[in-house]
């Protein structure tokens, strides 16, 4: 079986899919792995790295495509690359059918079958192969790292013969993975943390990195998987108005906030930026679904009433080296999982398969895919009748 790793063109991914020492494991097992040109270069890792551990390093794309029984990429591939792929072949990538629908109906219509690791189910059993959860841990631990550096106070308490200077406050938004590697990195750095999240479940997990549990007169939204539930709009307004001070005495909000197909929700408006002292920071880990904060601007960094908004988008990319160990090995064991006795065998009793497989024979075979393929050009019908 030939494995095929190919470089990265989207705007800013600096990732890779597979990286050398797990590309050796591969190829010790009996596969035959090759990779684009320069596909590493920019996480950090040479050609001459991936022919050492014996992967062929091929300059010519189509060909590359052309001849790949499974393709790795951390996006997927363009519509541009879908025409170079065999029938049958298979794509494992972060395929995002909420916003790539154009792309899953042509690798359905090429025979592909496609695996995205967005839409892997949240089980103890996929935890090796759970792709958001690595990358989500960087981008918080990078999030706070960027907030500290924008933010013109020391995060620790320093004290010092002119006198002590109080620690910064950090205010995080949601404590799925990313808010909670925010925490504790907020935390290695000497600052006051408090955190708040729909569910109180998490709570103890919050106080165990020595943050506050900011509890609201709200009832709690726990969801299916792991997630929260979708908030209704009064909930949403409510949140706002009691969250109001807190966000206000803060130095650095990061908000996190997010439920897979669906918009951000709105948890920071302009009115609370306002309040917000002036050369506070905010960052919008939601940036690319709409953003948690209402005056972040996709992929910038903005003033607004003297409060730095940060909407850098992939937030990974920005630690290539690390997130593309981690990426490689949730996506080999993907691969593991999908191929027995030199070949793809899937089975559609096993719920990591059922639940990652986009694409299969033809049809686009995953019912949450659908529905956000649907949900997307109703959307877009809507939006054209309105222009």
């Amino acid at each position: 079986m030939k494995i095929v790793v190919i470089s990265e063109t989207h705007e800013g991914e600096r990732r890779v899919a597979l990286v050398p020492d797990i590309a050796a494991k591969l190829a010790a097992s009996g596969f035959e792995v090759a990779l684009e040109a320069g596909a590493g270069e920019q996480a950090g890792f040479t050609d001459d790295a991936y022919r050492e551990v014996g992967v062929a390093i091929e300059a010519d794309r189509q060909v590359l495509l052309s001849t790949a029984d499974v393709v790795l990429s951390v996006q997927p591939p363009r519509l541009e690359d879908v025409e170079w792929l065999r029938a049958g072949a298979a794509s494992i990538s972060l395929l995002q059918p909420t916003t790539q629908g154009a792309i899953i109906e042509a690798l359905a219509a090429r025979g592909v079958t496609a695996f995205s690791l967005v839409m892997l189910p949240r089980t103890s059993r996929a935890q090796s192969m759970d792709a958001l959860s690595s990358q989500s841990s960087l981008a918080g631990y990078k999030a706070v790292l960027m907030a500290a550096n924008r933010l013109d106070k020391f995060f620790p308490m320093l004290i010092t013969a002119a006198g002590t200077i109080p620690p910064a406050r950090v205010l995080v938004l949601g404590a799925g993975v990313a808010g909670l590697q925010a925490i504790a990195t907020a935390r290695r750095l000497g600052a006051v943390v408090e955190a708040y999240d729909v569910r109180t479940a998490v709570k103890d997990e919050v106080k165990s990195l020595g943050a506050r549990f900011l509890e609201l007169d709200l009832e709690t939204q726990e969801g299916e998987g792991g997630y929260a539930n979708v908030q209704s709009e009064a909930f949403l307004t409510r949140q706002r108005e009691l969250m109001t001070e807190h966000v206000a005495a803060n130095d650095v909000v990061i908000t996190t906030a997010s439920i897979p197909g669906r918009k951000a929700p709105l948890l920071v408006t302009a009115s609370m930026v306002k309040a917000m002292h002036r050369g506070s920071v905010i960052v919008d880990m939601a940036a690319e679904s709409g953003g948690n904060c209402e005056v972040t601007r996709l992929g910038q960094v903005v003033e607004v009433d003297g409060v730095w908004v940060d909407g850098t988008i992939n937030i990974p990319s920005t630690v290539a080296l690390h997130a593309s160990q981690l990426y490689a090995r949730n996506i080999t064991n993907l691969l593991h999982l999908l191929v027995v006795d030199g070949g793809l065998k899937l089975d559609f009793e096993d719920e990591i398969i059922k639940g990652c497989c986009v694409t299969h024979a033809g049809q686009v075979v995953n019912e949450r895919a659908r529905q956000f393929i649907e949900a997307a050009a109703a959307h877009q019908a809507i939006q054209t009748e309105v222009r």
